[in-house]
């Protein structure tokens, strides 16, 4: 019998990093986040008025002919029910925020920011308190539950020829994988507005995205004029779960399988993202943890 190998865990900067100074002063943390936006509308103005970036602003009220891929995210979750009615807040966060994208065209050389898009989901604007992940904690927010949004988002563009230009991950992973679809590791972390979802057209063709909220799913379509010469599949490998000092951690990576789309060949291999993070639930039975010391 053979066991598989089990390469060295390299934990990301973020996860050995000493506490910033707003974890060890929460006190701060308003502060520091006004220095953040302040920063980076200072660099949307400059992209802007020097021409370097090209933000996608067009909506449009009638679909590109090709729907190049189509994604239902589950709405609810079961989760501690005291913490239900933050799950059923998020769908009006969704509806709210989704209705801001539907229609989206991102033409030729432009860009698209998911937080210049939405924009900053206040209660001005309806939006009300859901759940938002901090510190691989759940906890109640304002606008709490958007980032569903932006996963939907990236994990539709995963399947075309855009190009991620800036995505943030969780450090945590704060929920077990009861119902899960996507892979792990190909979500988005979202605050308004310098954590952002960043995608830039490099092709000759526009690209749309649709988005609503139905009865139980969150749905999305990326549609465009014509088919791409290839198709994409995404996937993640090298799942393990490791133990070390009394901490589980979790790491795979995420790849793309590039499909000639006339022949059903595959052409290409392309790693997307390698993924490690802390788990904040001990993992259920069927789950193998491995002790790496």
């Amino acid at each position: 019998m053979t066991t598989a190998r089990v390469a060295p865990l390299e934990l990301p900067a973020r996860l050995t990093a000493p506490p910033r100074l707003t974890q060890r002063h929460p006190v701060l943390l308003p502060v520091a986040m006004l220095v953040h936006r302040a920063r980076r509308r200072v660099r949307w103005t400059r992209d802007s008025l020097s021409g370097r970036v090209r933000f996608a602003r067009t909506r449009a009220a009638v679909d590109l002919p090709v729907r190049l891929k189509q994604h239902g995210s589950l709405l609810l979750r079961e989760l501690d029910p005291d913490r239900m009615h933050l799950q059923h807040n998020k769908v009006t966060n969704l509806r709210l925020a989704a209705s801001r994208l539907d229609g989206l065209v991102v033409a030729p050389g432009e860009t698209f920011s998911f937080n210049r898009v939405v924009g900053n989901c206040t209660r001005r604007k309806g939006y009300v308190d859901g759940m938002k992940l901090s510190n691989g904690s759940a906890e109640a927010g304002t606008g709490g539950g958007i980032c569903q949004l932006a996963n939907l988002v990236h994990w539709m563009v995963l399947h075309s020829d855009l190009t991620v230009v800036e995505r943030s991950e969780h450090s945590f992973d704060p929920f077990p994988d009861q119902g899960r679809v996507l892979p792990w590791g190909v979500g988005c972390s979202i605050v308004y507005n310098y954590v952002d979802l960043v995608v830039r057209n490099d092709t000759d063709h526009p690209f749309q995205l649709r988005t609503w909220v139905g009865e139980r799913y969150l749905h999305g379509q990326l549609r465009t004029d014509a088919w791409p010469a290839h198709s994409w599949k995404v996937e993640a490998r090298d799942e393990q779960f490791l133990r070390r000092e009394g901490r589980v951690f979790r790491r795979n990576q995420v790849w793309r399988r590039v499909i000639d789309r006339r022949t059903g060949a595959q052409v290409g291999d392309e790693l997307v993202k390698t993924n490690c993070a802390l788990v904040v639930y001990e993992p259920g039975p069927g789950v193998e943890v491995i002790d790496v010391g």
